[in-house]
């Protein structure tokens, strides 16, 4: 039962503290995708920008509920990891820039690893179908 608090815990420190990266991105999406999209030479920057903040935005909600756990620290993950790639090509291995986006990379791996724990809408769902 412990762990599974710790899991919530996790799960709420990532989702509310990530989710305003994404309604930032979108304030403004054509300046990110000129800041962070761009520089890194990946095609369609805006469209991948909205994707970069679908998934923080739509990936927090689901730690933070619960619901789909595992795919919204996947889709965390997979956008951290580009966020660290930048890091590294644009200021090297500048360890103010990273130690945020690897504690971001770290609990969303912990989270698709380990699923959202005992206090998680798919835990319910899991035991609702097990009953039936």
């Amino acid at each position: 039962m412990i762990s599974s608090l710790g899991f919530l815990l996790l799960r709420l420190s990532i989702g509310i503290m990530l989710i305003h990266h994404g309604y930032e991105k979108l304030d403004n999406i054509e300046n990110f995708a000129d800041a962070f999209v761009r520089p890194l030479h990946l095609p369609f920057p805006v469209l991948l920008s909205y994707v970069a903040a679908a998934s923080e935005i739509v990936g927090s909600w689901m730690l933070i509920t619960g619901l789909g756990t595992r795919l919204g620290a996947l889709a965390i993950l997979g956008t951290i990891s580009i966020a660290i790639y930048h890091a590294i090509v644009t200021s090297g291995f500048n360890i103010y820039l990273l130690e945020l986006l690897v504690l971001y990379w770290g609990g969303a791996s912990c989270v698709i690893l380990n699923g959202g724990g005992k206090f998680s809408l798919d835990h319910l769902i899991r035991l609702r179908l097990s009953n039936d």
